[in-house]
């Protein structure tokens, strides 16, 4: 069987698992004939009430390993990040020194990288584990670790979030399909030091031509670049939020409530905390030297959230589409640097939202307000 079949034969495959939750009998009985391996694919959460049609297709890939000439994170191998529960605490926020400054902005151009390489594999027919491999690979050229991997347990290198998955979702053989939209979200260690990015692309011709995945994806993408607009010493880590959920609101979107932008430096995740929504409750304010996060989450419906039974994949409770943009931000005196800005030959960019586009407000959009004292989970990556 050439190589070429055998790819149709999988997506088909596929297309039907995500469908019905099985195989067709005709492919089962190809499987006989050919040996193929297409058949052990499955749904490790058959009882599970996914939220949107979306289901894992398992066995993952073995983890992927790292040589000893890349310097390690303190949870790479027991996936315990202990450095960072020595330091908790909203107010014990790194302020960067020069030469500190110089390692970020090192880390971040290689994210950025890695970023764009991945993004240039996407397209109708690959698998997510397969941009897995890309990016660990990618990272590996750049003398740099994936940070994702093994932090907490996370089994892969990137997070691949496909169409109602907000964030987290786990690398394995699903195929994408051309329609789909699909956040990369990258994270590398390098020098000592974590960079972290995430954009949302659109998969095939069927993804820009959908109206609805272009509005939710340039929400989201519109939201992060007026948030950035605001940062600078003096600004409020509540403030973004307010910005970030009055453009949202403008275009019929809600805001994603559960997860936060965080600091990075040497640590993956630390103060402070950076919530996405008004009327937040977070204190503190920005200061030169400080390194963020801001990476809001945007759905066509609700804002509420459910986790898959693997503890990370994120969808949707309604099962709505979602998106999200994602970049580290170094605060300066004057005002704030991108340190994972986009590049001229960037894949991926802004298009134009379709101005006939309606849709009905989302879920739950009137109720705006999380009190105080409410969980905020960050992100993996």
């Amino acid at each position: 069987m050439s190589k070429a079949w055998e790819r149709e034969l999988i997506l088909l495959a596929r297309l039907f698992q995500e469908k019905l939750g099985r195989l067709p009998c005709a492919l089962i009985a190809h499987k006989k004939v050919h040996k193929s391996t297409t058949a052990n694919f499955y749904n490790p959460f058959p009882t599970f009430p996914f939220t949107g049609s979306l289901r894992p297709v398992y066995p993952l890939s073995p983890r992927r390993p790292v040589p000893d000439s890349i310097a390690l994170p303190d949870y790479a191998k027991d996936g315990n990040p202990k450095s960072e529960r020595r330091f908790p605490g909203r107010h014990n926020i790194t302020i960067l020194d020069e030469k500190q400054q110089e390692s970020m902005r090192k880390v971040c151009r290689l994210a950025r990288e890695v970023l764009d390489i991945a993004a240039r594999a996407i397209k109708p027919g690959v698998t997510t584990d397969f941009l897995d491999e890309v990016v660990h690979n990618a990272c590996l050229e750049r003398d740099s670790y994936p940070s994702p991997l093994n932090y907490v347990h996370f089994p892969k290198s990137v997070c691949t979030s496909p169409n109602e998955i907000i964030c987290h979702g786990i690398p394995d053989q699903r195929v994408l399909l051309d329609g789909d939209i699909l956040n990369l979200d990258v994270t590398l260690y390098h020098g000592g030091f974590h960079g972290d990015l995430n954009e949302t692309y659109y998969v095939g011709p069927k993804a820009l031509a959908d109206a609805d995945s272009v509005r939710v994806v340039e929400t989201s993408r519109e939201c992060l670049d007026q948030a950035i607009k605001i940062v600078k010493p003096g600004m409020a880590f509540r403030d973004p939020g307010g910005v970030i959920e009055k453009y949202a609101k403008s275009k019929n979107c809600s805001v994603i409530k559960t997860y936060c932008g965080h600091g990075i430096n040497q640590l993956f995740h630390c103060a402070p905390n950076i919530p996405h929504y008004a009327k937040n409750k977070q204190v503190g304010v920005a200061k030169p030297g400080m390194c963020f996060t801001i990476e809001p989450m945007i759905s066509l419906g609700s804002y509420k959230d459910k986790t898959w039974p693997d503890d990370w994949t994120s969808a949707t409770q309604d099962g709505s589409r979602t998106a999200q943009f994602e970049h580290t931000l170094l605060v300066t005196k004057d005002g704030v640097e991108v340190l994972t800005a986009r590049q001229a030959d960037s894949p991926g960019g802004p298009v134009s939202i379709p101005e006939a586009v309606k849709a009905d407000p989302p879920i739950g959009a009137a109720s705006t307000t999380i009190k105080e004292g409410s969980a905020q989970k960050s992100p993996v990556a």
